[in-house]
């Protein structure tokens, strides 16, 4: 098969991708068509298929592996396919491991590596927890290094989670290097913990879909609440440290309006704040970069940066 990373403009293609949704639209003029978007562990692309019912597109649905036909074209400096032809293939025809996009880092020394700022932690309370969450639950270990840090913004690969996980906690390293006054035990602790909500906010790959969960309560409330109830577990755990700890994860996205329940109140919070945005904004800038190929022009409005984006130029 061929990698959608690969994919060039002008080029047809052919292979069996995950579709990861489909859904009916009508141009401006009346006429049905249909978005699609495809999958493969190298990364996604949108998808058109401009003509439903021509004879060569097969009945197949979202998260269906789907073997088409296509050319690739550019609209607003990002790839796409027009699909001539699909058709929904049968288990056995495709190789799962080829439809999960995957941190470019190896995972498990990625891993030690975020164990490593765990054991470094000389507070006795939040040493315990750390410990309980990250090397004595050995469920919530293996999902941890599996799920995405996001949908789709960025780190949407399986290791995203951990990889953006250990940027932010490298980060606040250098925080605390710069900044001394700040609590170094538990800005790592808040590092560490501000996503583990996401574990539960998002289903597991191929779907990396939000749950019911996600949908209702979103990461930062669920991993406050497991924070809390793991707390309630460490006898003299200190209420004050609790309260800090808890407020870091409830203020990390650092506005209100970014979904934060709290605005940071505490140093720690604000370098944390820092930290998850920082590594959040490249990390998406380097995917959608990443995503252009071989195109050195602009690439369109990005809305997460509120401004339209290209490469640098060599």
């Amino acid at each position: 098969m061929k990698y959608i990373e690969t994919f060039r403009e002008g080029e047809r293609v052919t292979g069996i991708y995950l579709c990861k949704s489909r859904q009916s639209a009508l141009t401006k003029a009346g006429k049905a068509y249909e978005n699609l978007l495809f999958q493969d562990k190298t990364g996604t692309v949108d998808g058109k298929i401009w003509d439903p019912n021509s004879q060569g597109i097969e009945d197949f649905e979202s998260m269906d592996y789907v073997d088409i036909v296509a050319d690739v074209t550019s609209f607003q400096g990002q790839l796409q396919l027009n699909v001539k032809r699909a058709r929904k293939v049968r288990e056995g025809e495709y190789h799962p491991a080829d439809y999960l996009p995957v941190s470019k880092k190896d995972i498990e020394k990625m891993y030690r590596e975020l164990l490593g700022y765990v054991e470094g932690i000389t507070n006795p309370y939040l040493s315990a927890l750390l410990k309980d969450i990250f090397v004595n639950d050995r469920e919530f270990v293996k999902a941890f290094k599996f799920n995405s840090a996001a949908k789709t913004v960025h780190h949407g690969f399986v290791g995203g989670l951990l990889e953006h996980t250990l940027s932010v906690t490298k980060l606040c390293g250098y925080y605390v290097q710069a900044y001394p006054m700040l609590n170094k035990d538990l800005l790592y602790a808040a590092a560490m913990c501000h996503d583990i909500g996401k574990v539960y906010e998002l289903s597991p790959f191929p779907a990396n879909d939000y749950t019911d969960e996600g949908q209702l309560l979103g990461h930062i409330v669920i991993g406050t609440e497991i924070v809390g109830e793991r707390i309630r577990k460490i006898p003299g755990f200190p209420a004050k440290l609790a309260n800090e700890l808890k407020h870091c994860i409830l203020s990390h996205h650092g506005e209100l309006e970014y979904g934060s329940p709290k605005k940071p109140a505490l140093l720690e919070a604000v370098a944390l704040n820092f930290a998850d945005n920082t590594d959040a904004h490249m990390q998406t800038m380097i995917e959608a970069l990443e995503a252009a190929g071989d195109n050195q022009g602009w690439l369109g409005y990005n809305r997460l940066f509120e401004s339209n984006i290209r490469k640098t130029g060599k």
